[in-house]
């Protein structure tokens, strides 16, 4: 499997990664708030794969790079607005999220606002990164999950990539608990009438059981192939 993000990915792991095991992520960011270097380059260190991970199905290799890096920027400009409430993955996926619709924003026509509840990422063009195509399920996945509204894709690539639990995807889209819940239910059930129409063969109802299955495998190879 071919490493994606080129050179500006090998470029970033070669400006921030030369950390160890230095401590857990709350004192890693305490360290690096008062001017430790290697604590911060470690916090890169042990995010940066996820961070890549969470934008390589919404945008190009380059663009996926150079927001995982703005990630990291600003989450150095705000570090003082964490104050442990939540876990530092969690601040580091809410700046994520945040970059990632700016840049959607960004590329809109003049007098267009981005609606990422309406709005898919393959509505925008985006040209995602080079994932997956030995393995029907795992195309057919990925292209339901762009064409499906992006808060949707979001949320449920955190939820089976990152494993993340309702109370952090509240805090990530700034919602309650119990509004993450309902989002959660409808996006697969979303998703999984996207997959059904994209493919090809005998129609077979897809379940929540064959979309934790699917996502499960997806996840182990893009682990891999970054």
């Amino acid at each position: 499997m071919r490493r994606v993000g080129a050179n500006r990915v090998d470029e970033a792991i070669n400006v921030w990664h030369n950390g160890s095991a230095l401590g857990d992520d709350v004192d890693l960011l305490e360290r690096w708030r008062e001017g430790d270097r290697k604590a911060g380059q470690e916090l890169f260190s042990r995010y940066f794969d996820a961070l890549l991970r969470f934008f390589r199905n919404k945008v190009g290799d380059d663009a996926a790079a150079e927001l995982v890096q703005t990630t990291f920027l600003v989450c150095v400009e705000r570090r003082d607005t964490f104050r442990a409430e939540s876990s530092v993955r969690t601040f580091l996926f809410a700046i994520a999220r945040r970059r990632l619709y700016s840049y959607f924003e960004s590329r809109q026509q003049a007098g267009q606002r981005f609606e990422p509840e309406t709005v898919s990422v393959a509505d925008l063009g985006t040209t995602p990164s080079e994932l997956l195509d030995h393995k029907r399920t795992h195309t057919v996945l990925l292209a339901a999950l762009r064409t499906i509204p992006a808060q949707m894709q979001i949320l449920l690539e955190l939820h089976y990539w990152e494993k993340l639990p309702g109370p952090q995807l509240a805090q990530i889209f700034e919602v309650p608990e119990g509004t993450i819940r309902t989002r959660l239910r409808r996006a697969k059930q979303v998703l999984a009438t996207r997959i059904d129409e994209l493919r090809t063969g005998p129609r077979v109802a897809t379940s929540e059981e064959d979309l934790e299955g699917w996502a499960a495998e997806v996840r182990a190879e893009l682990g891999e192939a970054v």
